[in-house]
């Protein structure tokens, strides 16, 4: 499978900008070590509330005429549904999004109140039931990962990074970025490898779906049970495998991938919101709780960003997170 080149990261960046936020490099002095400096991306700022838009948007845009009468149909626990939801309204694209049903209720109302029409499903059946709906009306498919599009476009965060930190003049070493199906991290990591090929590139997980960390140990793609996944608080990485596509960016353009505890992400959450002055949600948080908690196995530098993919957390969540 072709690897997304720097010709189709720039030409997503064309495409999403006016739509897709443009977020900042935030300098966290709270976090500064005798070692280390940290900067965080917050993609929480997107309208979305995650990295997510830059990918569905990017995906739906290069649509023919003909693909966008058809409408389109998406499987995600939250960001990806909301992401395509927004982006089909924008575009005048009927969008049907299948969700978990144990998908957090605000991100099932923020997918609704896009106009989008949600089906929702037992978890085993999320990445089934799509192809069933493609087969029975024609619909166009839009995956969360494994697409060129896709990981263009979440690669512009990969680009933002790199053109904000020669802005900064920062000596920036390693860029920490969660771990999924692999279409930020894939993006990404191509992005910055293309753009600044000497920058160290480290996925981070929870250690509960921790298949993609023993993908990259092992050197041969995972796939762990859903059960085994979803006993992680972040949701947004339950997903049990990395897709094929985004592996193959990640065995060309990834240097690590490092788990992080349940205890580390919650910990992380508060810590965002009370220093950090953000709100990010646990699978957004798992960067920065390596940064925090696993400094020991990080590349000796200065500077270091973390991608904070998403804040759309269960305000419940939050409130006992902060409790």
């Amino acid at each position: 499978m072709a690897l997304v080149t720097l010709d189709d990261l720039r030409d997503a960046q064309k495409r999403i900008a006016g739509v897709a936020v443009r977020t900042p490099l935030m300098p966290c002095p709270w976090a500064q070590t005798d070692t280390h400096t940290l900067h965080l991306k917050p993609e929480g700022l997107q309208p979305t509330g995650a990295f997510k838009i830059r990918g569905a948007y990017n995906r739906l845009a290069a649509l023919t005429a003909e693909e966008r009468a058809r409408g389109v149909v998406a499987q995600s626990s939250g960001n990806h549904a909301q992401a395509v939801a927004y982006a089909a309204r924008e575009l005048g694209i009927k969008a049907v999004i299948v969700m978990p049903d144990t998908a957090p209720a605000v991100k099932v109302e923020s997918t609704l109140s896009f106009g989008a029409e949600v089906v929702l499903v037992h978890m085993s059946e999320r990445d089934t039931t799509p192809a069933e709906l493609v087969a029975e009306h024609g619909y166009v498919w839009v995956p969360p990962y494994d697409d060129p599009f896709i990981i263009a476009g979440q690669g512009t965060v990969g680009l933002e990074i790199a053109e904000d930190a020669t802005a900064l003049d920062l000596d920036l070493r390693t860029v920490l970025v969660p771990v999924s199906g692999g279409g930020l991290i894939g993006g990404t990591a191509a992005a910055l490898k293309l753009t600044m090929p000497g920058v160290r590139i480290v996925g981070v997980e929870p250690e509960l779906a921790g298949d993609a960390a023993e993908s990259f140990r092992t050197g041969e793609r995972k796939v762990w049970p859903f059960e085994q996944t979803h006993r992680t608080i972040a949701d947004g990485l339950r997903t049990n495998s990395l897709g094929l596509l985004p592996w193959e960016h990640v065995q060309a353009y990834v240097d690590d991938i490092i788990t992080v505890t349940e205890d580390e992400i919650r910990s992380t959450v508060a810590v965002l919101a009370r220093r950090g002055r953000l709100v990010a949600e646990p699978s957004g948080a798992v960067s920065t709780a390596a940064y925090l908690h696993h400094a020991d196995q990080l590349p000796q530098g200065r500077s270091i960003a973390a991608v904070v993919s998403g804040g759309n957390v269960d305000p419940s969540l939050l409130a006992d997170l902060l409790a």
